[in-house]
């Protein structure tokens, strides 16, 4: 059965109703700035419209903004507005305006507009000389949402000198606008067109489609086109007065393409679509993914991963493979280093039992890594993606590396890896959480078809109750070295026989915590005999003990965070420690 998912129509963009003269908005500000310093800005950073078109607005006010940005119209952008603050009497300009080739009577001014109260209203003004001003009337806002306004009827001058004023009165403030738009409208149109959707449809791990659907009203008595690629179905606004029109278009048509409804010359609308570059259907467990792309393919255009954030550098696929004493390694491999796009591979949400997620790795140079930062590469997110569940982190040791696990982005969660790797060797990870007793793990080298126990493993401090998603993150040049990764696989069980199938202490407690005067006391429900390591925040082990006492003297260690394992009955956990 094929499966739609709906993406955010705010990819569709509307360049107006009838032929556009002139629209406008307002780019994407990097701060609250200044209309004069904005217009002299670098896209997306500055206003959409150049020579001869020139912004004015109050002096000394940051009147452009991003926040509260514009929603809930037809062709709404979003990003950036123009804001009018509660002093009063700001006011927003644009000349350089050119209608004198069209009628006045078939004129529309068309802006998104909000208010932050109903009892005030902005003042929106029309002059050909800058000097004598003529204001519009218009249907005032009549809550504090994002509205567009549109002003026709003959008020905009057909004139080659025309500028446009917005003023927010003295008693109020607040106020915002957006997308500005002057367009050429012949009356006798009366085809309405509703907001677009876009909707991937996938059924297979191959190429598939999207579809963009457009609802309409006020057709059936024209002849009407519609131009764009894809093909066209639904229905036909030439026999129908109302309905949607289709156009499916295969998702390999990467790139903005344009969709025209016309029935030249009375009317005519026209909008730009973004193909979506996330048509990919989650993959059911188990996922084996061999890399098996031509070297020089950016893995977010396969079928099976798609970015889900965008970098100066993909991840490429890279010839030859990565070897593992039981692994058979097919395919070729992909490589990355530095800074670059996060790319993510769907798969079922996962909330029970176990899920171990496995891969061949091969650090291949620290050319300008730093020495006392650390990164996290790999990473389960949930199913709304949300970063903060279960990562893989790396950092050098001298001329050495390791790696470490945490539940959080942050560096005091993490739990380092006592093994030390050098450059050009080749590790098998494997992380694994155990739904059932709230356990991340990190198994390195297990013995395919042997049995494996964890080289480190934690208890979250919130249990992680969905995984749904598998990312590789570029960090930065400084950060992130260059890695070879091959032999990708994500499945509920491993392949190899877990050494304790629950790696929870029960009943374990670590007190006091922070610790004040040397000593703290570990408690379990079995107080068996116990292995205490207890390694500094860079990995390196401080203390190691072995006893039945619950007593653990750390008085010759200097104030800071510290890691605890605790190894009992065969069972592993680790806790922060703080030492004051």
């Amino acid at each position: 059965m094929k499966k739609l998912y709906s993406l955010l129509f705010l990819a569709v963009n509307f360049l107006s109703f009838g032929q556009t003269i002139y629209s406008e908005n307002m780019g994407t500000p990097s701060g609250n700035t200044a209309v004069a310093t904005y217009s002299t800005g670098t896209a997306p950073a500055t206003f959409q419209n150049g020579s001869p078109i020139v912004y004015t607005g109050t002096s000394g006010a940051n009147m452009m903004r991003t926040s509260a940005a514009s929603t809930g119209y037809t062709g709404v952008s979003g990003s950036g507005n123009v804001f009018f603050a509660a002093a009063g009497s700001q006011f927003f300009q644009i000349a350089g305006l050119n209608t004198s080739a069209y009628t006045s009577s078939n004129l529309q001014l068309s802006f998104g507009y909000l208010t932050t109260t109903t009892t005030a209203q902005m003042v929106v003004e029309v002059s050909t000389d800058g000097t004598v001003w003529t204001p519009l009337t218009f249907t005032n806002n009549t809550n504090a949402n994002w509205n567009l306004v549109t002003i026709s009827g003959g008020q905009i001058p057909a004139s080659a000198t025309l500028q446009l004023r917005f003023t927010a009165p003295v008693t109020s403030g607040g106020m915002r606008v957006d997308d500005v738009k002057i367009a050429n409208v012949d009356s006798s149109c009366t085809l309405s067109l509703g907001t677009p959707v876009i909707a991937c449809v996938t059924s297979t791990s191959a190429i598939d489609n999207f579809t963009v659907t457009i609802p309409y009203t006020g057709a059936g008595n024209a002849t009407y086109t519609i131009t764009t690629v894809g093909t066209v179905s639904g229905d036909n606004p030439t026999t129908t007065a109302a309905g949607n029109i289709i156009i499916t278009v295969s998702e390999s048509t990467l790139g903005t393409n344009t969709v025209t409804v016309s029935s030249s010359p009375t009317c005519s609308f026209s909008f730009t679509f973004t193909s979506p570059d996330s048509c990919i259907e989650a993959l059911t467990l188990p996922v084996t993914e061999p890399f098996n792309y031509t070297a020089g393919t950016a893995l977010n255009t396969s079928q099976m991963w798609k970015n889900t954030s965008v970098g100066s550098d993909e991840i490429l696929a890279v010839a030859g493979n990565l070897n593992y004493t039981g692994i058979t390694s097919t395919g070729n491999s992909i490589a990355f280093v530095g800074t670059g796009s996060d790319t993510l591979l769907p798969f079922t949400n996962t909330t029970a039992d176990n899920l171990f997620t496995s891969f061949l790795i091969s650090v291949t140079d620290l050319t300008g890594v730093s020495t006392t930062g650390s990164t996290y590469f790999a990473v389960l997110s949930n199913s709304t993606n949300a970063f903060s569940t279960a990562r893989i982190w790396f950092k050098t040791n001298g001329t050495q590396f390791q790696y470490g696990i945490s539940p959080t982005t942050a560096t005091a969660d993490i739990v380092w890896s006592s093994n030390l790797y050098n450059v050009g060797t080749t590790q098998y990870l494997v992380l694994a959480y155990d739904f059932a007793n709230n356990v991340l793990a990190l198994y390195e080298n297990p013995t395919i078809g042997g049995s494996a126990s964890p080289s480190v493993a934690v208890t979250p401090t919130t249990a992680l109750t969905s995984l749904a998603n598998f990312i590789l993150r570029q960090d930065s040049a400084t950060a992130t070295p260059a890695m070879t990764i091959d032999e990708l696989r994500i499945t509920t069980t491993p392949n190899f026989t877990l050494a304790n199938q629950s790696f929870s202490i029960a009943g374990l407690t670590i007190t006091p915590n922070p610790v004040n005067n040397g000593v703290f006391y570990i408690n379990t429900d079995a107080n068996a005999e116990r292995t205490v390591t207890v390694f500094d925040v860079l990995g390196k082990q401080v203390l190691n003990v072995t006893t039945s006492n619950s007593a653990i003297n750390v008085s010759n260690l200097t104030a800071g965070v510290y890691l605890v394992q605790v190894v009992e009955e065969g069972k592993t956990a680790t806790k922060k420690l703080v030492i004051r």
